[in-house]
Protein backbone atom coordinates (compact mmCIF):
# COMPACT_ATOMS: atom_id res chain seq x y z
CA UNK A 1 0.00 0.00 0.00
CA UNK A 2 1.37 3.39 -0.97
CA UNK A 3 1.98 6.24 1.48
CA UNK A 4 1.24 10.00 1.33
CA UNK A 5 4.19 12.42 1.47
CA UNK A 6 3.85 16.16 1.47
CA UNK A 7 0.56 18.00 1.07
CA UNK A 8 -1.00 16.04 -1.77
CA UNK A 9 1.73 13.89 -3.34
CA UNK A 10 1.58 10.12 -3.62
CA UNK A 11 4.59 7.94 -4.54
CA UNK A 12 5.10 4.30 -5.28
CA UNK A 13 7.94 2.06 -6.49
CA UNK A 14 7.24 2.22 -10.25
CA UNK A 15 4.42 4.76 -10.18
CA UNK A 16 4.29 8.50 -10.70
CA UNK A 17 1.06 9.94 -9.35
CA UNK A 18 -0.27 13.49 -9.34
CA UNK A 19 -3.16 14.61 -7.13
CA UNK A 20 -5.29 17.61 -8.17
CA UNK A 21 -7.16 19.57 -5.50
CA UNK A 22 -10.53 21.33 -5.87
CA UNK A 23 -12.61 23.24 -3.35
CA UNK A 24 -14.40 20.27 -1.79
CA UNK A 25 -13.54 17.39 -4.13
CA UNK A 26 -10.15 15.82 -4.52
CA UNK A 27 -9.42 13.90 -7.73
CA UNK A 28 -6.40 11.58 -7.82
CA UNK A 29 -5.00 10.79 -11.25
CA UNK A 30 -2.56 7.93 -11.53
CA UNK A 31 -0.47 7.46 -14.66
CA UNK A 32 1.58 4.37 -15.03
CA UNK A 33 4.57 4.54 -17.39
CA UNK A 34 5.95 1.31 -18.72
CA UNK A 35 8.15 0.23 -21.55
CA UNK A 36 7.16 1.50 -25.01
CA UNK A 37 6.02 -1.93 -26.19
CA UNK A 38 3.31 -2.03 -23.49
CA UNK A 39 0.17 0.11 -23.29
CA UNK A 40 -0.35 2.79 -20.64
CA UNK A 41 -3.50 3.17 -18.54
CA UNK A 42 -5.03 6.06 -16.54
CA UNK A 43 -7.00 5.57 -13.31
CA UNK A 44 -9.22 8.32 -11.76
CA UNK A 45 -10.55 8.25 -8.19
CA UNK A 46 -12.99 10.92 -6.74
CA UNK A 47 -13.30 11.67 -3.01
CA UNK A 48 -15.83 14.19 -1.53
CA UNK A 49 -15.34 15.79 1.90
CA UNK A 50 -18.41 16.32 4.13
CA UNK A 51 -19.70 19.87 4.86
CA UNK A 52 -18.36 21.46 8.06
CA UNK A 53 -19.38 24.28 10.40
CA UNK A 54 -16.74 25.98 12.58
CA UNK A 55 -14.32 23.15 11.78
CA UNK A 56 -16.76 20.42 12.83
CA UNK A 57 -19.01 18.21 10.82
CA UNK A 58 -22.72 18.99 10.88
CA UNK A 59 -23.54 15.58 12.30
CA UNK A 60 -21.84 16.55 15.58
CA UNK A 61 -24.51 19.24 16.17
CA UNK A 62 -27.47 16.88 15.95
CA UNK A 63 -27.54 16.17 19.67
CA UNK A 64 -27.05 19.79 20.76
CA UNK A 65 -29.96 21.22 22.77
CA UNK A 66 -30.77 24.59 21.13
CA UNK A 67 -33.11 25.69 23.92
CA UNK A 68 -30.36 25.17 26.49
CA UNK A 69 -27.94 27.27 24.44
CA UNK A 70 -30.48 30.08 24.05
CA UNK A 71 -31.14 30.07 27.80
CA UNK A 72 -27.47 30.78 28.46
CA UNK A 73 -27.46 33.89 26.21
CA UNK A 74 -28.00 37.37 27.66
CA UNK A 75 -30.59 39.85 26.37
CA UNK A 76 -27.99 41.77 24.36
CA UNK A 77 -26.77 38.56 22.74
CA UNK A 78 -30.34 37.52 21.90
CA UNK A 79 -30.95 40.91 20.30
CA UNK A 80 -27.82 40.59 18.20
CA UNK A 81 -28.82 37.06 17.21
CA UNK A 82 -32.33 38.20 16.21
CA UNK A 83 -30.81 40.83 13.90
CA UNK A 84 -28.71 38.20 12.17
CA UNK A 85 -31.46 35.59 11.74
CA UNK A 86 -34.43 36.07 9.38
CA UNK A 87 -37.03 33.45 10.37
CA UNK A 88 -39.27 32.22 7.59
CA UNK A 89 -42.42 32.05 9.69
CA UNK A 90 -45.69 33.48 8.38
CA UNK A 91 -47.20 33.48 11.86
CA UNK A 92 -44.76 36.13 13.07
CA UNK A 93 -45.60 39.79 12.38
CA UNK A 94 -43.44 41.53 9.76
CA UNK A 95 -41.90 43.76 12.45
CA UNK A 96 -40.32 40.68 14.04
CA UNK A 97 -39.15 39.10 10.79
CA UNK A 98 -36.89 41.90 9.55
CA UNK A 99 -33.65 43.42 10.78
CA UNK A 100 -35.10 46.89 11.36
CA UNK A 101 -35.72 47.72 15.02
CA UNK A 102 -37.12 51.09 16.02
CA UNK A 103 -35.66 52.13 19.35
CA UNK A 104 -37.67 55.35 19.68
CA UNK A 105 -40.29 55.61 22.37
CA UNK A 106 -43.92 55.96 21.20
CA UNK A 107 -45.19 59.55 21.27
CA UNK A 108 -48.86 58.60 21.44
CA UNK A 109 -51.59 56.61 19.71
CA UNK A 110 -51.60 56.26 15.92
CA UNK A 111 -53.32 59.13 14.10
CA UNK A 112 -53.72 58.11 10.48
CA UNK A 113 -54.77 61.56 9.28
CA UNK A 114 -51.72 63.28 10.78
CA UNK A 115 -49.46 60.54 9.45
CA UNK A 116 -50.74 61.03 5.89
CA UNK A 117 -50.39 64.81 6.23
CA UNK A 118 -46.81 64.39 7.44
CA UNK A 119 -45.96 62.05 4.54
CA UNK A 120 -47.46 64.50 2.02
CA UNK A 121 -45.55 67.39 3.61
CA UNK A 122 -42.28 65.48 3.42
CA UNK A 123 -42.97 64.59 -0.21
CA UNK A 124 -43.63 68.23 -1.12
CA UNK A 125 -40.58 69.55 0.74
CA UNK A 126 -38.20 66.98 -0.71
CA UNK A 127 -36.61 68.51 -3.83
CA UNK A 128 -36.85 66.64 -7.09
CA UNK A 129 -33.77 64.98 -8.44
CA UNK A 130 -32.26 66.96 -11.29
CA UNK A 131 -32.78 65.49 -14.71
CA UNK A 132 -29.70 64.22 -16.44
CA UNK A 133 -31.08 65.30 -19.78
CA UNK A 134 -33.53 68.21 -19.84
CA UNK A 135 -36.94 67.76 -21.42
CA UNK A 136 -37.37 69.04 -24.95
CA UNK A 137 -40.69 68.82 -26.73
CA UNK A 138 -40.58 66.33 -29.60
CA UNK A 139 -37.26 64.80 -28.57
CA UNK A 140 -37.18 61.23 -27.27
CA UNK A 141 -35.00 60.85 -24.21
CA UNK A 142 -33.29 57.54 -23.74
CA UNK A 143 -33.54 54.51 -25.96
CA UNK A 144 -36.69 54.25 -28.04
CA UNK A 145 -38.39 50.88 -27.89
CA UNK A 146 -38.53 49.08 -31.22
CA UNK A 147 -40.72 46.00 -31.44
CA UNK A 148 -38.80 42.86 -32.30
CA UNK A 149 -39.24 41.54 -35.81
CA UNK A 150 -41.84 38.89 -36.33
CA UNK A 151 -40.45 35.37 -36.64
CA UNK A 152 -40.17 34.12 -40.19
CA UNK A 153 -42.32 31.08 -39.49
CA UNK A 154 -45.23 33.17 -38.23
CA UNK A 155 -44.85 35.68 -41.05
CA UNK A 156 -44.84 32.93 -43.63
CA UNK A 157 -47.88 31.34 -41.98
CA UNK A 158 -49.83 34.63 -42.11
CA UNK A 159 -48.95 35.08 -45.75
CA UNK A 160 -50.02 31.54 -46.61
CA UNK A 161 -53.48 31.76 -45.00
CA UNK A 162 -56.12 31.44 -47.69
CA UNK A 163 -59.69 30.21 -47.89
CA UNK A 164 -60.49 27.64 -50.51
CA UNK A 165 -64.13 28.14 -51.48
CA UNK A 166 -64.10 25.82 -54.42
CA UNK A 167 -64.25 26.57 -58.12
CA UNK A 168 -68.02 27.06 -58.21
CA UNK A 169 -68.11 29.59 -55.35
CA UNK A 170 -65.02 31.40 -56.61
CA UNK A 171 -66.56 31.79 -60.06
CA UNK A 172 -69.91 32.88 -58.61
CA UNK A 173 -68.37 35.53 -56.38
CA UNK A 174 -66.06 36.78 -59.12
CA UNK A 175 -68.89 37.33 -61.60
CA UNK A 176 -71.43 38.61 -59.01
CA UNK A 177 -72.58 42.18 -59.28
CA UNK A 178 -72.46 44.68 -56.44
CA UNK A 179 -76.19 44.35 -55.74
CA UNK A 180 -75.90 40.56 -55.49
CA UNK A 181 -72.95 40.79 -53.08
CA UNK A 182 -74.91 43.23 -50.91
CA UNK A 183 -77.88 40.87 -50.83
CA UNK A 184 -75.59 37.99 -49.89
CA UNK A 185 -74.06 40.04 -47.07
CA UNK A 186 -77.53 40.83 -45.75
CA UNK A 187 -78.48 37.15 -45.82
CA UNK A 188 -75.31 36.13 -43.96
CA UNK A 189 -75.76 38.89 -41.40
CA UNK A 190 -72.72 41.00 -42.31
CA UNK A 191 -74.48 44.24 -41.47
CA UNK A 192 -71.32 45.98 -40.29
CA UNK A 193 -69.88 45.69 -43.80
CA UNK A 194 -72.64 47.87 -45.25
CA UNK A 195 -73.83 51.36 -44.63
CA UNK A 196 -77.44 52.09 -43.81
CA UNK A 197 -78.56 52.78 -47.35
CA UNK A 198 -76.96 49.57 -48.60
CA UNK A 199 -78.55 47.53 -45.81
CA UNK A 200 -82.06 48.87 -46.34
CA UNK A 201 -81.72 48.60 -50.09
CA UNK A 202 -80.74 44.94 -49.73
CA UNK A 203 -83.79 44.31 -47.52
CA UNK A 204 -86.07 45.97 -50.05
CA UNK A 205 -84.32 44.18 -52.94
CA UNK A 206 -83.50 47.42 -54.72
CA UNK A 207 -80.44 48.58 -56.63
CA UNK A 208 -77.89 50.80 -54.96
CA UNK A 209 -78.01 54.56 -55.55
CA UNK A 210 -75.14 56.08 -57.47
CA UNK A 211 -72.07 56.65 -55.30
CA UNK A 212 -73.16 54.34 -52.48
CA UNK A 213 -71.22 51.19 -53.34
CA UNK A 214 -68.74 49.28 -51.23
CA UNK A 215 -66.42 52.29 -51.34
CA UNK A 216 -69.15 54.57 -50.04
CA UNK A 217 -68.98 56.17 -46.63
CA UNK A 218 -71.58 55.33 -44.03
CA UNK A 219 -73.42 58.52 -43.20
CA UNK A 220 -76.22 59.06 -40.76
CA UNK A 221 -79.47 59.86 -42.49
CA UNK A 222 -81.45 62.77 -41.16
CA UNK A 223 -84.39 61.73 -39.01
CA UNK A 224 -87.79 62.32 -40.45
CA UNK A 225 -89.57 65.25 -38.92
CA UNK A 226 -93.09 64.46 -37.85
CA UNK A 227 -95.46 67.20 -36.83
CA UNK A 228 -96.36 67.40 -33.18
CA UNK A 229 -99.74 66.10 -32.22
CA UNK A 230 -102.12 68.95 -31.66
CA UNK A 231 -103.40 69.35 -28.13
CA UNK A 232 -106.64 67.62 -27.33
CA UNK A 233 -109.29 70.31 -27.58
CA UNK A 234 -112.17 68.07 -26.57
CA UNK A 235 -114.54 69.78 -24.17
CA UNK A 236 -115.23 67.36 -21.28
CA UNK A 237 -118.43 69.09 -20.23
CA UNK A 238 -119.84 69.02 -23.74
CA UNK A 239 -119.02 65.35 -24.25
CA UNK A 240 -120.56 64.43 -20.90
CA UNK A 241 -123.77 66.13 -21.95
CA UNK A 242 -123.79 64.29 -25.29
CA UNK A 243 -123.18 60.95 -23.55
CA UNK A 244 -126.06 61.65 -21.19
CA UNK A 245 -128.29 62.48 -24.15
CA UNK A 246 -127.18 59.27 -25.94
CA UNK A 247 -126.11 61.21 -29.03
CA UNK A 248 -126.02 58.94 -32.09
CA UNK A 249 -123.12 60.87 -33.68
CA UNK A 250 -120.86 60.40 -30.64
CA UNK A 251 -119.36 56.94 -31.15
CA UNK A 252 -115.73 57.75 -30.21
CA UNK A 253 -114.92 59.58 -26.97
CA UNK A 254 -111.27 60.68 -26.68
CA UNK A 255 -110.10 62.40 -23.50
CA UNK A 256 -106.43 61.46 -23.97
CA UNK A 257 -103.84 63.74 -22.32
CA UNK A 258 -106.39 66.20 -20.96
CA UNK A 259 -105.05 67.55 -17.71
CA UNK A 260 -106.80 68.44 -14.47
CA UNK A 261 -110.02 66.50 -15.01
CA UNK A 262 -111.85 66.48 -11.70
CA UNK A 263 -113.29 63.38 -10.11
CA UNK A 264 -116.76 64.92 -10.39
CA UNK A 265 -116.52 64.91 -14.18
CA UNK A 266 -115.41 61.27 -14.17
CA UNK A 267 -118.37 60.41 -11.96
CA UNK A 268 -120.79 62.15 -14.33
CA UNK A 269 -119.24 60.46 -17.38
CA UNK A 270 -119.30 56.94 -15.91
CA UNK A 271 -122.84 57.45 -14.61
CA UNK A 272 -123.92 58.52 -18.11
CA UNK A 273 -122.23 55.45 -19.65
CA UNK A 274 -124.65 53.16 -17.82
CA UNK A 275 -127.55 54.26 -20.03
CA UNK A 276 -125.60 55.01 -23.25
CA UNK A 277 -125.91 52.61 -26.20
CA UNK A 278 -124.22 54.61 -28.99
CA UNK A 279 -120.65 55.03 -27.69
CA UNK A 280 -118.27 52.35 -29.01
CA UNK A 281 -114.73 53.62 -28.28
CA UNK A 282 -113.68 55.09 -24.91
CA UNK A 283 -110.09 56.45 -24.66
CA UNK A 284 -108.91 57.72 -21.28
CA UNK A 285 -105.11 57.72 -21.67
CA UNK A 286 -103.02 59.80 -19.28
CA UNK A 287 -105.92 61.50 -17.56
CA UNK A 288 -105.05 60.62 -13.94
CA UNK A 289 -107.41 57.72 -13.29
CA UNK A 290 -106.98 56.08 -9.89
CA UNK A 291 -108.50 53.10 -8.12
CA UNK A 292 -111.58 55.06 -7.02
CA UNK A 293 -112.46 56.28 -10.52
CA UNK A 294 -111.53 52.85 -11.97
CA UNK A 295 -114.08 51.26 -9.63
CA UNK A 296 -116.74 53.65 -11.00
CA UNK A 297 -115.71 52.73 -14.55
CA UNK A 298 -115.99 49.02 -13.77
CA UNK A 299 -119.55 49.56 -12.45
CA UNK A 300 -120.43 51.33 -15.71
CA UNK A 301 -118.87 48.56 -17.85
CA UNK A 302 -121.05 45.92 -16.17
CA UNK A 303 -124.19 47.77 -17.29
CA UNK A 304 -123.09 49.27 -20.63
CA UNK A 305 -123.79 47.15 -23.71
CA UNK A 306 -122.38 49.31 -26.52
CA UNK A 307 -118.65 49.75 -25.84
CA UNK A 308 -116.25 47.69 -27.96
CA UNK A 309 -112.87 49.38 -27.17
CA UNK A 310 -111.72 50.61 -23.74
CA UNK A 311 -108.28 52.22 -23.36
CA UNK A 312 -107.10 53.34 -19.90
CA UNK A 313 -103.30 53.21 -20.43
CA UNK A 314 -100.78 55.41 -18.57
CA UNK A 315 -102.75 56.11 -15.40
CA UNK A 316 -102.45 55.37 -11.69
CA UNK A 317 -104.52 52.21 -11.42
CA UNK A 318 -103.19 49.49 -9.12
CA UNK A 319 -103.10 45.79 -10.12
CA UNK A 320 -106.22 45.20 -8.04
CA UNK A 321 -108.01 47.96 -9.98
CA UNK A 322 -106.99 46.41 -13.32
CA UNK A 323 -108.30 43.07 -12.08
CA UNK A 324 -111.60 44.73 -11.13
CA UNK A 325 -111.98 46.15 -14.65
CA UNK A 326 -111.38 42.73 -16.20
CA UNK A 327 -114.05 41.22 -13.93
CA UNK A 328 -116.48 43.83 -15.27
CA UNK A 329 -115.58 42.85 -18.85
CA UNK A 330 -116.34 39.23 -18.04
CA UNK A 331 -119.84 40.27 -16.97
CA UNK A 332 -120.78 42.48 -19.93
CA UNK A 333 -119.37 40.31 -22.82
CA UNK A 334 -119.36 43.21 -25.31
CA UNK A 335 -115.83 44.72 -25.16
CA UNK A 336 -113.50 43.32 -27.84
CA UNK A 337 -110.35 45.33 -27.03
CA UNK A 338 -109.06 46.37 -23.60
CA UNK A 339 -105.78 48.23 -22.94
CA UNK A 340 -104.45 49.05 -19.46
CA UNK A 341 -100.63 48.94 -19.61
CA UNK A 342 -98.16 51.43 -18.09
CA UNK A 343 -99.89 51.90 -14.77
CA UNK A 344 -98.59 52.90 -11.34
CA UNK A 345 -97.21 49.40 -10.71
CA UNK A 346 -95.23 47.98 -13.62
CA UNK A 347 -95.24 44.44 -12.16
CA UNK A 348 -98.62 42.86 -11.53
CA UNK A 349 -97.37 39.80 -9.65
CA UNK A 350 -97.92 36.10 -10.14
CA UNK A 351 -101.24 35.95 -8.26
CA UNK A 352 -102.79 38.86 -10.18
CA UNK A 353 -101.56 37.53 -13.53
CA UNK A 354 -103.06 34.10 -12.87
CA UNK A 355 -106.41 35.68 -11.93
CA UNK A 356 -106.27 37.84 -15.07
CA UNK A 357 -105.56 34.73 -17.14
CA UNK A 358 -108.54 32.94 -15.61
CA UNK A 359 -110.85 35.89 -16.31
CA UNK A 360 -109.66 36.22 -19.92
CA UNK A 361 -110.19 32.51 -20.54
CA UNK A 362 -113.79 32.92 -19.35
CA UNK A 363 -114.42 35.86 -21.72
CA UNK A 364 -115.68 34.69 -25.15
CA UNK A 365 -115.73 38.16 -26.81
CA UNK A 366 -112.35 39.69 -25.94
CA UNK A 367 -110.04 39.74 -28.98
CA UNK A 368 -107.15 42.06 -28.00
CA UNK A 369 -105.60 42.70 -24.58
CA UNK A 370 -102.97 45.37 -23.89
CA UNK A 371 -101.18 44.37 -20.66
CA UNK A 372 -97.56 43.71 -19.74
CA UNK A 373 -97.41 40.19 -18.32
CA UNK A 374 -94.18 38.97 -16.74
CA UNK A 375 -94.80 35.21 -16.68
CA UNK A 376 -94.68 33.24 -19.90
CA UNK A 377 -97.40 30.83 -18.79
CA UNK A 378 -99.93 33.65 -18.51
CA UNK A 379 -98.86 35.15 -21.84
CA UNK A 380 -99.16 31.83 -23.64
CA UNK A 381 -102.56 30.96 -22.19
CA UNK A 382 -104.02 34.40 -22.92
CA UNK A 383 -102.63 34.47 -26.47
CA UNK A 384 -104.05 31.02 -27.18
CA UNK A 385 -107.50 31.97 -25.86
CA UNK A 386 -107.60 35.24 -27.81
CA UNK A 387 -106.64 33.38 -30.97
CA UNK A 388 -109.48 30.90 -30.38
CA UNK A 389 -111.92 33.79 -29.98
CA UNK A 390 -110.72 35.32 -33.25
CA UNK A 391 -111.03 31.99 -35.08
CA UNK A 392 -114.54 31.42 -33.73
CA UNK A 393 -115.74 34.88 -34.80
CA UNK A 394 -114.17 34.39 -38.24
CA UNK A 395 -116.03 31.10 -38.68
CA UNK A 396 -119.28 32.72 -37.60
CA UNK A 397 -118.83 35.45 -40.20
CA UNK A 398 -118.07 32.91 -42.91
CA UNK A 399 -121.15 30.90 -42.05
CA UNK A 400 -123.27 34.05 -42.09
CA UNK A 401 -121.86 35.11 -45.49
CA UNK A 402 -122.36 31.66 -46.97
CA UNK A 403 -125.96 31.57 -45.72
Amino acid sequence: MSEFFGPWTKKGEDDEEVVEETVETYTTTTTRTQIPSKSSSTKTTTMTTPAKLFGRELSTYDEVDVDELLAKLSQEELTMLAKEVDPDDNFLPPSQRNNYDCEKDPTGPLNRKKLIEHINKQALETPDRPEVKPYVAGVVRGKKWIPPPQPEKMRDADEQISIDLGDEYEQALTTASQEEIIDLAAILGFHSMMNQDQYHASLLNKGQPVGLGWDGITKATKPKVYPMDPPNDTDPDDTITRVQQNDQKLTDLNWNNIKNISDEKFEKLFEALKGNTQLEVLSLVNVGLNDRTAALLSDALRVNSGLRVVNVETNFISPAGVLQLLRALADTHTVEEFRASNQRSQVLGNKIEMEITSLVEQNPTLLRLGLHLEYSDARHRIASHLQRNIDRIRQQRRSQNSA
